[in-house]
């Protein structure tokens, strides 16, 4: 049984708990026919009024950070370094900014489609296991900013993939040693052992 996760699914206030939830879901894009889907087995929280590693922090509204305060089960894509599509969900309230960036997945569906898209050969963890990586894999850009979560070209789904809490780790966020105190944050979660995790 497959379901798509629900608008009150993203509305609540708990992002750190929404992005543990996220572990085991199901990550499905559509574009052009071309349907890919991955199994989410790294999340990583931003809370944008306390949290110095959010692009919102403290609080700011830029053209940048607006999708993170828009409505909760919106897609926050965003370039780095001017290179990697980044993929996040919007979480919590409209006018509260959090987001939840998806740094890996395992993929279970349309792999052929993901080798391509990341000019590889073959399927190995290299062409999901860090969020740029994933999002060229599933075909995701920023030109997919603000796109709703609730439609048919990117959704997650919830197929009954259970991982019992001993399996999922918490441990600190990559790449947010500007963060000062809030880089400890244990704000990351793996899939523990997954060899489809970031490095």
């Amino acid at each position: 049984m497959s379901s798509k996760l629900s608008r009150s699914f993203y509305e609540r206030d708990e992002v750190v708990q929404i992005s543990k939830e996220l572990i085991g879901k199901v990550i499905c894009t559509n574009f052009d026919g071309l349907q890919t889907a991955g199994i989410i087995v790294e999340t990583e929280a931003y809370n944008g009024r306390t949290d110095r590693a959010c692009h919102a922090y403290p609080d700011v509204r830029t053209a940048r950070t607006e999708t993170i305060y828009g409505p909760p089960g919106y897609a926050y894509v965003y370039l780095c370094y001017g290179i990697h599509h980044l993929f996040n969900v919007v979480t919590n309230k409209e006018g509260l900014a959090d987001a939840i960036l998806i740094r890996a997945i395992q993929p279970i569906e349309g792999e052929d489609v993901m080798v391509q898209r990341r000019g590889k050969d073959k399927l190995q963890p290299v062409i999901t296991n860090g969020p740029g990586k994933l999002s060229q894999a599933m075909g995701i850009t920023t030109s997919n900013n603000e796109c709703d979560l609730l439609g048919d070209i990117i959704w997650v789904e919830d197929r009954e993939i259970k991982f019992e809490e001993e399996e999922i780790e918490a441990s600190p966020r990559i790449g947010v040693d500007y963060a000062g105190e809030d880089a400890g944050l244990p704000w990351r979660f793996t899939v523990k052992g997954s060899k489809w995790i970031s490095k």
